[in-house]
C-alpha cells in the first residue's frame, strides 16, 4: 500500500516532498490518469498545509494559494480585470470538479486544455515555487513547458499564483463539441483597459489549439491605442496565427483550431469594447 502524509504545515510537507513523495490536491486530473486500481509511492496531500488555500489582496498584488478551489474562485469578489479567470473557473468540469479541482493542480497537471492558463496569462501571472532549500518565482509563461512538463524541480511545491494589480476588464471564451462538460478545442482569453476611448493596454491568450497556452504579443500591439470601436475589425489571422503552433487530434484540425481561435479573439475584443461580431 502506497504511504500517504496529510501534513499540516509548509515546512512539514516540503521535507516529504524532498524525500520523493508526490505532491496531489484535488486529484481530479490525477486519478483518471492513473491506469492502475490504486496510485502508487509515497503521496502528500497538500490540501490540509496551513496558508495554502484562499485568496488575498497584498501589496504586490492578489496571491491565490495553490489548493484554492475552482469554486471559490468562481464566486470570489476580484476586480473586472479577473472576470476572464473567474469566467474559466466556472467552465473547469462539473460543479463537483469545480469544488474539489485545484488552481495549483490545474497549472502542475499541465494540460494543453487548462482551463486556469489562458486567463493567467492575460493577467501576467507569476509562480511562487517552494521546496526545502528556499523559495523562487517565475513567470506562469516560463513555469509551463509542455504538454504535461513544467519547470517544478525535484522536491518542489508550488505554492501561490501571484498576480500583480491588473487594470482593464477580462472575458473568457471555449469552443467544444458541446456547451458543458466538455474538454476545449480552443479557448481564449482576454483582457483590455480602456481610457480616453481608446485601448490603454491589451493582452490575449489562446490555449487548446497549441503544445501550451500562448499570449499574443503582435495582436496585442495592434490594438494599443486604437479607437475602441475599431478595435474588433482589427483582429485578422496575422496577428493571432502565426503565435500558434496548432495541433491536430481526435477533437480537431490544426487548421480548424487555428480559425476557430481568431473568431474567438475577435468576439473577445468585441465584447471588451462594447463592439460586435
Amino acid at each position: 500500500m502506497a504511504e500517504y502524509v496529510r501534513p499540516r504545515s509548509l515546512e512539514e510537507a516540503l521535507a516529504i516532498a524532498g524525500r520523493g513523495a508526490k505532491p496531489l490536491a484535488g486529484c481530479t486530473d490525477l486519478f483518471p490518469a492513473t491506469d492502475r486500481p490504486a496510485l502508487g509511492g509515497a503521496l502528500l496531500d497538500l490540501t490540509g498545509v496551513e496558508g495554502l488555500s484562499g485568496i488575498t489582496r497584498t501589496d504586490r498584488g492578489w496571491r491565490i494559494g495553490a489548493v484554492t478551489r475552482w469554486a471559490e474562485v468562481a464566486g470570489a469578489a476580484l476586480p473586472p480585470a479577473f472576470d476572464g479567470l473567474r469566467a474559466a473557473a466556472r467552465e473547469v468540469g462539473a460543479i463537483q470538479i469545480q469544488n474539489a479541482g485545484t488552481v495549483g493542480g490545474n497549472l502542475c497537471n499541465a494540460s494543453p486544455a487548462a482551463d486556469g492558463v489562458p486567463p493567467l496569462l492575460t493577467l501576467d501571472a507569476r509562480v511562487e515555487l517552494a521546496s526545502a532549500a528556499g523559495r523562487r518565482e517565475m513567470a506562469l509563461a516560463e513555469f509551463v513547458t509542455g504538454p504535461r512538463r513544467t519547470a517544478l524541480a525535484e522536491g518542489e511545491i508550488l505554492t501561490a499564483v501571484i498576480v500583480p494589480e491588473p487594470a482593464g476588464r477580462g472575458a473568457f471564451l471555449k469552443l467544444g463539441a458541446r456547451s458543458s462538460l466538455v474538454i476545449s478545442i480552443v479557448m481564449a482569453a482576454g483582457r483590455i483597459d480602456v481610457a480616453g476611448g481608446r485601448v490603454a493596454e491589451a493582452a490575449f491568450s489562446v490555449g487548446a489549439c497549441s503544445p501550451v497556452a500562448v499570449r499574443l504579443p503582435a495582436l496585442e500591439a495592434a490594438l494599443a491605442g486604437l479607437p475602441v470601436a475599431e478595435a474588433a475589425d482589427r483582429v485578422e489571422a496575422g496577428l493571432v496565427v502565426p503565435a500558434l503552433s496548432a495541433l491536430s487530434d481526435l477533437r480537431a484540425e490544426a487548421g480548424y483550431r487555428a480559425e476557430a481561435s481568431v473568431v474567438l479573439i475577435r468576439r473577445l475584443v468585441a465584447g471588451l469594447t462594447g463592439g460586435a461580431a
